[in-house]
């Protein structure tokens, strides 16, 4: 028989390759935790970060680019009441683990009111293991660089095959292997690797002396053999390829008051922004949010109900534990039309008097720790998307969106397609560009009149921005019939 080759566990992982090169074990921790509880702080916390990462990029048949890094620190947070200290270090050794200690500590410590503590904080430690999602492979390792490129060479390739009109063609590959371990004065000791890969292909289409630009991706959670291997990936030429032509052929996009039905996917990304954001912990603990307070009321449509859902396998959005180490979960946001819950990080659902729910996110360790999305989206409803489609007269579909404006504390947004096309007496008919969205998140949900049974997630490419930091998130719709939405257009 032969013999079974257990995989190392995330601690496992996060011990030797962060602490033991770096001449640190859990005791050491514990005396620096130890110290920061010592000081009248109610929280301490130490993030360690190391992660590799990899991108090859394509334009034209040649390679432009091909790079490779490691990046690697700590950082240390000091928690007394609402006050929060934060340092970080891209040394990690002892000395450095102190200063940067001392540092968060003195900045917390000002205005705190926490209780001196002094002793071992780590003694007794909880040992968070998290779901698993995914697996601890390193996915750039996965593969040959020689192969990286030829697979690229090959999406430039089969892109110029499909279309005479092909003018240019750009593909990309990146790959991240993170690993992170959290201990907390709380007694956590948490660690979790996560692979993330994404590959893109774009496209820029030329008839008549005009120009169109066409893109498509895919990503997830696993190897970069694993997502060269997909059978969708040889689609995305297809894809992009699309995307340029329908545009290319559009008309000018009317402007008004309009229906309009948002397709399934990737267009779940309006959902994200202007009410995905506007129901994070920050936002209604200062009362910024317009869902600030409101709990238990009707905020929609009783069509809708949105969740935040960490747990899905292998996503873009997903994560075993969030970055304090608490285990995701898929948080129902709002059920029935009705407002359920926020999105939590530690400090704000404390000051809420709320549980965690897993959304503390950070860029890195050498960012704070925000409450953050991980895969939103609003689950199906009863009706077929083509009744959808029949029981417009006049309005708009939109299937794709180039990008848009939020503000998140009152949901108010401007999104712009990139492809759209115009509902004519219950058919989809014209493409037309440059159409906008325009209306606010908390009307939107209140102005949903069918929601399609076919609940479709995007294909792994999102990434979020706040305070300066990006995360990598999921989205998701089913088709959706809003009434009543501002369009602006140039028709």
């Amino acid at each position: 028989m032969a013999a079974v080759i257990k995989e190392p566990s995330a601690l496992d992982l996060a011990t030797s390759r962060i602490l033991a090169t770096s001449g640190l074990d859990i005791g050491v921790l514990d005396r620096v935790l130890g110290t920061i509880k010592s000081h009248a702080i109610d929280e301490g916390e130490l993030y360690f970060q190391l992660s590799h990462e990899e991108s090859w990029a394509l334009e034209d048949g040649i390679v432009k680019e091909g790079a490779y890094s490691i990046d690697q620190g700590v950082g240390v947070r000091a928690i007394a009441g609402e006050r929060t200290g934060f340092a970080y270090s891209d040394a990690i050794d002892a000395d450095a683990l102190h200063e940067v200690a001392r540092a968060a500590r003195a900045i917390a410590r000002h205005g705190g009111n926490g209780v001196s503590t002094p002793g071992h904080v780590l003694g007794g430690q909880k040992i968070v293991t998290g779901r698993a999602l995914y697996g601890v492979a390193d996915p750039i390792s996965a593969m040959a660089d020689a192969d990286k490129v030829a697979f690229l060479l090959e999406l430039d390739r089969l892109t110029r095959r499909l279309d005479p009109r092909v003018h240019q063609v750009m593909a990309s590959l990146a790959a991240v292997h993170e690993i992170i371990l959290i201990a907390n004065s709380n007694g956590t000791l948490a660690a979790d690797v996560r692979p993330l890969v994404r590959v893109n292909v774009s496209v820029i289409l030329e008839q008549d002396g005009r120009r169109e630009q066409g893109y498509a991706g895919m990503g997830g959670r696993y190897t970069i053999l694993e997502l060269l291997n997909n059978p969708r990936v040889q689609d995305l030429p297809r894809q992009a390829i699309h995307a340029a032509s329908v545009n290319l052929d559009a008309v000018p996009a009317p402007a008004g008051t309009l229906t309009v039905v948002l397709a399934g996917g990737w267009p779940g990304v309006m959902l994200h922004e202007a009410v995905g954001h506007p129901l994070e912990g920050d936002f209604n603990r200062k009362g910024t949010s317009a869902f600030a307070g409101r709990l238990g009321e009707v905020v929609a449509s009783p069509l809708c109900t949105v969740v935040d859902d960490g747990t899905l396998d292998r996503r873009r959005g997903s994560l075993n534990m969030d970055d304090e180490g608490t285990p995701t979960e898929c948080t129902t946001l709002i059920e029935g039309g009705v407002l359920k819950g926020y999105m939590q990080d530690r400090l704000n659902a404390r000051l809420m008097g709320m549980k965690p729910t897993g959304n503390g996110r950070r860029e890195s360790f050498a960012h704070m720790t925000l409450p953050r999305m991980t895969n939103t989206y609003m689950l199906a409803g009863p009706h077929d998307p083509e009744e959808i489609i029949r029981s417009v007269q006049h309005g708009l579909y939109a299937v794709n969106f180039a990008g848009g404006q939020v503000d998140p504390t009152s949901g108010k947004f401007v999104f712009s397609t990139s492809e759209a096309y115009l509902i004519e007496n219950g058919r989809v008919t014209r493409p037309v560009r440059g159409a906008s969205l325009i209306g606010s998140g908390p009307e939107v949900l209140q102005r949903v009149t069918m929601v399609g049974s076919d609940l479709k997630l995007d294909a792994g490419i999102g990434n979020c921005g706040k305070d300066g930091q990006t995360i990598p998130v999921g989205v998701g719709l089913p088709t959706l019939k809003v009434e009543g939405l501002t369009v602006g257009g140039t028709g």
